[in-house]
């Protein structure tokens, strides 16, 4: 596995007395960099396919995605040594597991690890663990299997998140901050971790959704620390998680449908999902948005961490809210690097987003925006949402 961090330095703004904030961020990914224009031919090859028709299909969606390069889990040698990965029919759901129960606890406690670094304090002042995860089946789950590799007391409190989908990871920072906020000095590790082994499927025309999955979806671990009331001396917060909510929509629980089969896990997304999101996006910001006085006028004068599930989704957002171009360039850039990671991408975009504020304040000498909004859809369909202050500007 290989990490990749960006340097965080101290903050200028200080957060609210008693409001969480995450302290640090940390990521990891598997050594396979995939470059979108030599996926298609790689995939195909892999799947000992020939199909002229699913093959230029493939070639189109690649294009339209916007992703550039992915880390993934899947290899030669892996394909070597499980040859029915690629054979449409068998079942295949032990092998897979066997797999990706590994790959995600390695890569968690990798991304832990680096984010425990920037956080400069050590692993025994960890409190609790949440744990987020659509890529693993176990018992014990991948909450005691991090624990165990981080060395962590048996006494964390362990919170385990499976199978949320790409809202997973904003999801987790929301039952964090739950726990910050309700237990004085506690400090949470929250990770992420996830690999599409667990879908990974040859090319069919009876399955033409998995197609882009394959074009989108990448493998990697995200990692955050959480925590009220920052120790001044040893701790730099980065943003402060004001108010979190959630709602879900009724009678979408098909737009975004996921089965655990014999063959893996299969996931169908009905085409009308952007439109969906397009149409209740509004609403749901303005409830977070009032807590501070913000109304519709003000979405510009905020910063925008969105998970970016797709350009479909960034793009009708945009378009609804009228955004500037550049308020949602974090969520674009971390779905050009790493494709769409499922929960762990938010971390992706909160590191590009500090980054983006730096850049800013030392090139233009000016600030970026205050106040803003952390947000991701998934399986429900279920949105997430955190009102936030980035504290680093």
């Amino acid at each position: 596995m290989g990490s990749i961090d960006v340097a965080q330095g101290s903050s200028s703004k200080k957060p609210n007395p008693g409001k969480a904030t995450i302290l640090a961020l940390g990521k990891a990914f598997p050594h396979q960099l995939v470059m979108q224009e030599f996926l298609v031919d790689g995939y195909f090859k892999n799947t000992n396919c020939d199909d002229p028709d699913l093959k230029q299909k493939l070639t189109r969606l690649c294009k339209t995605t916007t992703v550039k390069t992915r880390y993934v889990v899947m290899s030669d040698d892996i394909l070597k040594k499980y040859p029915e990965l690629a054979i449409e029919g068998l079942p295949t759901v032990k092998q897979r597991l066997d797999i990706c129960n590994n790959a995600v606890t390695e890569m968690a406690i990798e991304a832990s690890k680096a984010c425990i670094q920037n956080w400069g304090r050590p692993e025994s002042d960890i409190t609790h663990l949440v744990y987020v995860s659509s890529s693993e089946a176990r018992l014990p789950g991948g909450d005691l299997h991090l624990a165990k590799g981080l060395g962590l007391s048996p006494e964390t409190h362990r919170v385990l998140l499976y199978f949320m989908g790409c809202s997973g990871g904003v999801a987790g920072l929301r039952v964090a901050k739950d726990i910050a906020e309700n237990n004085p000095g506690s400090r949470i590790l929250l990770a992420t971790t996830e690999t599409t082994i667990i879908g990974f499927k040859p090319p069919s025309a009876n399955r033409p959704y998995d197609l882009v999955g394959v074009a989108l979806f990448g493998d990697g671990a995200g990692a955050m620390i959480i925590g009220s009331d920052p120790v001044a001396e040893t701790e730099n917060p980065l943003f402060e998680l004001n108010t979190a909510i959630q709602n879900f929509l009724p009678d979408t629980e098909k737009t975004i449908d996921g089965r655990l089969t014999e063959e893996g896990i299969s996931f169908k997304l009905a085409r009308e999902l952007p439109q969906i999101i397009e149409d209740n996006i509004e609403g749901f910001c303005e409830k977070l948005m009032g807590v501070v006085g913000f109304t519709e006028k003000d979405y510009n004068k905020m910063f925008w961490a969105v998970h970016p599930g797709g350009p479909a989704i960034l793009n009708r957002i945009e378009k609804r809210l009228e955004l500037l171009p550049e308020k949602l360039s974090s969520s674009r850039r971390a779905l050009m690097d790493y494709g769409n990671a499922s929960s762990n991408t938010i971390v992706y975009v909160l590191e590009y987003m500090i980054e983006e504020s730096k850049k800013m304040k030392m090139e233009e000498d000016k600030e970026g925006d205050e106040w803003g909004l952390i947000l991701a859809f998934g399986p429900g369909i279920t949105f997430e949402g955190i009102l936030a202050r980035n504290l680093t500007i």
